[in-house]
């Protein structure tokens, strides 16, 4: 028996005893399987359950989906973050509808062609619903197989990226010719791997006494664990900061929906503008920085709005991480004596219309701030949109 065979029969004993619950892993219906992986990407298993089961109870299947106006879709889908994912989703569904009769494809060509499906959803969806032996590597999968056979390259080599793809198709396929009681070998192997990543073979401080594959792991027999996958230097951190304008005008606010093409497309917000210093003011201003302060924000609401606003207060700043962005909006909230018309076909709304709209979780923030009258800072919130 082969070291890989000795590997691929641990790794799916583990997995029979180790598996998490998850209600994904209660269906083989490849639809309600390609949701979950499209929402677990940059995304906690913790966080998706609840999104993924409000999801298959108001979308049970493609044709609904696919029926489904985009705004609801996108309102579904509000705090998950990376919305791209909702409109792939939204999209891919009508083309599954339109031209594969509302039946999802079993064909992995087929799956591939959908939009916002690479190569390694594809692979996940094929053997998870169908138990073919198609390969996957993502980040908890590359972090195995590098360690597991000493792949002291970075993942991100073209050719190391090709050879890691090479290992867990042989993988796959020895255990797809497994004889054990489980019927779905493919399936259960690839969702092991993740599983093994995810629970054991941690980036940080992994449990290797815990792990089934440690007597045949090149990183644990040699100290490499902490060497091993070779991703290179963190990216910097990148700061931004934002002027936000919450403006009223008899019982209504100012809006405006995102358009297509952008980050966070579709979705709605508060008139904003990006700025480079801070715009609160600190105590022990002078009385000149103050004056400053507030020419400052005049601009900026005019440049942002169409016209000046004059008495912007302040009214909450809120702290906002998307993966090596650490975002600073801070927030100034101002009246106009009447709704008039403004650039970028931004709307005046009633608070409750707005609750009916999709806003990316910083402006849904300031959203439940004005709901509740509440002023001052949101604590910083680590998201993904």
């Amino acid at each position: 028996m082969t070291q890989d065979q000795i590997r691929v029969k641990a790794l799916l004993r583990w997995f029979a005893t180790s598996a998490r619950d998850l209600p994904w892993r209660c269906t083989s219906d490849p639809y309600a399987i390609w949701v979950s992986e499209i929402m677990l990407q940059q995304t906690q298993v913790k966080t998706v359950i609840p999104y993924w089961e409000r999801w298959m109870k108001r979308f049970p299947g493609v044709e609904v989906l696919a029926a489904t106006p985009m705004n609801d879709v996108l309102k579904l889908w509000e705090g998950l973050g990376y919305y791209s994912r909702a409109r792939q989703l939204h999209k891919a569904a009508q083309i599954i509808a339109a031209e594969h009769a509302g039946v999802f494809p079993r064909d992995f060509n087929a799956v591939l062609a959908l939009p916002g499906i690479g190569r390694y959803t594809a692979g996940a969806i094929c053997s998870i619903a169908f138990n073919q032996p198609t390969p996957i590597l993502d980040g908890n999968v590359i972090r195995v197989l590098t360690r597991v056979h000493g792949v002291g390259k970075s993942p991100k080599d073209k050719e190391t990226n090709r050879h890691l793809w090479q290992l867990a198709g042989a993988l796959v396929s020895i255990a797809g010719s497994c004889r054990t009681p489980a019927r779905k070998v493919c399936s259960d192997f690839n969702q092991a791997l993740m599983e093994l990543g995810a629970l054991v073979c941690t980036p940080r401080n992994p449990d290797c006494g815990k792990c089934p594959l440690r007597r045949n792991c090149h990183a644990h027999l040699n100290g490499r664990q902490h060497e091993l996958p070779n991703l290179g230097p963190r990216p910097s951190v990148t700061l931004q900061r934002f002027a936000a304008f919450v403006i009223e005008c008899d019982g209504h606010f100012l809006v405006r929906q995102r358009p297509d093409g952008v980050h966070n497309a579709q979705l709605w917000e508060f008139p904003n503008i990006e700025v480079t210093n801070p715009l609160t003011e600190r105590e022990g201003g002078s009385t000149n920085t103050r004056s400053s302060k507030l020419d400052l924000l005049s601009g900026l609401s005019k440049e942002c709005l169409g016209q000046s606003v004059r008495h912007l207060e302040s009214f909450c700043t809120i702290k906002h991480t998307i993966t090596r962005y650490r975002i600073t909006i801070e927030v100034f909230r101002g009246e106009l004596p009447r709704r008039c018309s403004m650039p970028g076909g931004a709307k005046w709304l009633r608070l409750v219309e707005m609750e009916k709209l999709p806003f990316p979780s910083a402006h849904r923030r300031i959203l439940v701030r004005l709901h509740h009258g509440e002023h001052g800072m949101i604590e910083p919130k680590t998201g993904a949109n």
